[in-house]
């Protein structure tokens, strides 16, 4: 047991700090809050014209709600069932996705081939830019009279040249495939331009030293774009695909101007599921089965954009491990080594150590006699 005989002098208390002023409080109160204050407005937008609709899309579709009568009794789940056993639901779905796919993928890849080539050093190079940005401006009804004067099934200018050249007639409206492929030339034509101009930006950013590097190299036109210009873009890419991801599954003006006297076609064959949410709420009226249509869609289109969302994380962790040497680079450290080369050195040589001597001969020069005992094998 020990006792402690002389306690240490207790330390001096510390400093009180000087009391801020009204003017110092309020600083600190604005260093504090003003962000928050600053994107607040966004927040309370979005709250307001985002997910106040979508919550209250979702009570309405737990009723049997009719467009004139108003509120009517409770269902539950009763819609979600009913629209996932209807067969113009599913038929209006594969109607997106096809139409989907045959916009899409072809619309980026002209896209990136347009901005690939407004990238070059062109004469009025501002123009062509420009110029790839007019579809965008221009109306849907005005796309849509246009196309479908050219699709027209008996004077429509692409069955007559059709004819000219001895083939048949295409149904572009009665059939599903032309159809879907009239409707996505639309689509293209409007957001092709618009897509090569985000993409352009992207190009435009990545430096030129590469390139002129690369072209010293040896690296030719065709090496360097698929070499350097898309994996530098590859973030943009991502970005644009996601946005047509998502446009895609809500397309609605131009399968609606295609054939306006119809909702999708005579037989629906070209009726998208946006396009047959406005026929349930507005021709039939049911505005409880219209809503769970909309949040189907928003759950589909939800889904897409998780499946968007790893695909980029995957590909950006590739790239990512490309640059750091964990990918392929790391997987060529785990090779065997290449055997060195020595090349011829310029200039005078330090002499080489001398070798040491055999033992017969060292035994010559010493006088003495060599060993004569017979080896083995001898």
């Amino acid at each position: 047991m020990t006792t402690t005989l002389n306690r240490p002098a207790a330390s001096s208390p510390a400093p009180a700090k000087p009391a801020l002023t009204f003017r110092q409080r309020l600083n600190v109160f604005d260093m504090k809050a003003s962000p928050y204050l600053y994107i607040s407005p966004f927040f309370l937008l979005f709250a307001l014209v985002g997910l106040f609709p979508l919550g209250y899309t979702f009570f309405v579709s737990l009723f049997d709600w009719h467009l004139l009568k108003g509120q009517g009794e409770f269902v539950g789940l009763r819609n979600f069932q009913e629209v996932l056993q209807d067969r113009f639901f599913w038929n209006s779905l594969f109607n997106t996705m096809s139409i989907f796919l045959l916009s899409t993928i072809p619309q980026l890849i002209v896209a990136t081939a347009i901005a690939a080539v407004l990238d070059q050093n062109l004469r009025a190079r501002t123009f062509w830019r420009m110029s790839v940005l007019l579809p965008y401006i221009v109306t849907p009804v005005a796309v849509a009279l246009i196309f479908s004067n050219l699709f027209g099934e008996q004077y429509g200018l692409i069955n007559n040249i059709l004819e000219s050249f001895g083939f048949d007639r295409i149904l572009w409206t009665n059939e599903t495939l032309p159809s879907h492929i009239a409707i996505a030339t639309m689509v293209n034509w409007r957001w092709t331009g618009y897509n090569a101009l985000i993409l352009l930006a992207a190009m435009q950013s990545v430096p030129r030293d590469i390139y002129e590097s690369a072209a010293i190299d040896g690296a030719g036109v065709f090496r360097r774009f698929f070499s350097i210009t898309l994996p530098s873009i590859r973030p943009t890419m991502i970005f644009v695909v996601i946005t047509a991801t998502i446009g895609g599954l809500q397309i609605f003006t131009e399968p609606r101007l295609f054939d306006p006297r119809t909702y999708g076609g005579t037989a629906a064959q070209f009726q998208t599921t946006v396009l047959y949410l406005y026929e349930m709420a507005f021709q039939r009226q049911n505005f409880g089965k219209a809503s769970t249509i909309a949040w189907l869609l928003f759950l589909i289109i939800v889904l897409f954009g998780l499946v968007n969302y790893l695909i980029s994380q995957r590909i950006a962790t590739t790239g990512d491990g490309r640059g750091t040497g964990r990918g392929a680079g790391g997987r060529r450290r785990k090779r065997s080594p290449a055997p060195a080369v020595v090349l011829p050195a310029v200039g005078p040589q330090p002499p080489a150590p001398a070798a040491e001597p055999a033992p017969d001969l060292a035994a010559e020069q010493a006088g003495t006699p060599a060993d004569t005992t017979p080896r083995s094998g001898q």
